[in-house]
């Protein structure tokens, strides 16, 4: 039977994990419509472009493309606008609000799950804390604000009827915040464009990362200093005035990259690190590819993906001094960069995709309305 697919992104807006999720399901499905919040032209890749987009009606609002955030109360009413009546088989792609899109009673709806809502749930200091918006407004606008959407991501967990975790992080707080189970597949990661070259590695570190403030690129520019290490960063964002003042001219800040000029930077890096807690956290993976180590937080799926010792170093507390400790370890530390390079493939865009078709296909022949 010839399947109506619909394929629902939060918004589409450069190439992270999520849209190189997206990117795989598009070359599944080459028929599918995307459905979406926002999309910036000319920041995803043509495979995904090619599809037919539909955004919402924040699509026209002022400054949408950039500052999308500011329309966080708006999504829920968004999101459910879409008519999703004509398609049988419905998979989201969701961090914040796609996963409570409206599936007609006969689809399917599988949820692949990047995290449940950040700002809501556990980064709200991060986003919006007095710090960041000041005092009056973060506890008497964004605070009541995040709130209601906390208990709409809540509510709506019940429209999802499979759950697909990115790790088995992302797996527990979908347990903690949705009441649901997930199964666990590891976004993909391309292992064939990420690998070693003959370039030796640098003395300097290097984080590539959206310049925003859950990333903590705060403790790495000062664990740097207090190492005596140098630091280059790759990567833009809301918080790069921030960082660029905290630096103090100590840090090379290398904008946007091309993937080519990334690749380059990982194999001239001492290490790569990541100082804040992801919920999976690609670029630690990318950075195995190319043979080198990483220096993480052991918090998130950065336990999933590194192994101590052999592929990295993990520190325990957030703070420069502990991080400055893992810096000073990795240094005089010696890798095999093949031992890197396997661990890396247990990520590979293959093994995604032949999980993925695993988990459509079991869903697709369960009972509709089956809850997993």
């Amino acid at each position: 039977m010839e399947l109506n697919v619909a394929l629902v992104h939060d918004w589409l807006n450069g190439m992270r994990g999520g849209e190189k999720v997206l990117d795989a399901l598009c070359e599944r499905y080459p028929d599918a419509d995307i459905f979406t919040l926002f999309y910036v032209p000319g920041t995803v890749s043509d495979r995904i472009a090619r599809h037919r987009i539909i955004t919402s009606s924040l699509q026209q609002l002022p400054f949408a493309r950039t500052h999308y955030r500011r329309y966080l109360p708006l999504y829920p009413t968004a999101i459910e606008q879409f008519n999703l009546d004509a398609y049988d088989l419905v998979i989201s792609s969701s961090h914040c609000a796609a996963k409570a899109i409206i599936a007609p009673g006969r689809a399917r709806h599988l949820c692949y799950c990047h995290s449940p809502m950040r700002y809501a749930w556990d980064q709200f200091d991060a986003y919006f804390g007095p710090e960041r918006v000041g005092p009056v407004a973060s506890r008497w606008l964004y605070r009541p604000m995040l709130q209601r959407l906390a208990r709409w991501d809540a509510a709506t967990a019940s429209r999802v009827g499979r759950f697909v975790a990115n790790s088995q992080y992302v797996a527990g707080r979908i347990r903690r915040y949705y009441n649901r189970e997930a199964t666990i597949v590891y976004p993909p990661v391309n292992t064939i464009f990420y690998h070693p070259d003959s370039t030796p590695s640098g003395q300097h570190f290097l984080m590539v990362s959206a310049l925003v403030p859950y990333k903590r690129i705060d403790v790495a520019i000062e664990a740097c200093r207090r190492a005596g290490a140098t630091l280059r960063i790759a990567g833009d964002g809301p918080d790069r005035h921030r960082l660029e003042t905290i630096a103090n001219g100590q840090v090379e800040f290398l904008g946007r990259l091309s993937d080519e000029q990334i690749r380059d930077e990982y194999r001239r890096a001492l290490a790569v690190l990541l100082p804040g807690e992801e919920d999976f956290g690609i670029v630690p993976v990318e950075a195995q590819a190319c043979g080198r180590p990483v220096v993480a937080v052991a918090r998130g799926g950065a336990l999933e993906t590194i192994t101590p010792g052999e592929t990295g170093i993990l520190f325990d507390d957030l703070t420069p001094v502990s991080m400055a400790s893992a810096l000073e370890a990795v240094a005089a530390a010696q890798f095999d960069p093949e031992r890197l390079r396997a661990n890396a493939q247990r990520f590979s865009r293959e093994r995604h995709v032949e999980r993925m078709r695993a988990v459509i296909d079991e869903t697709l022949g369960a009972p509709i309305g089956t809850r997993w």
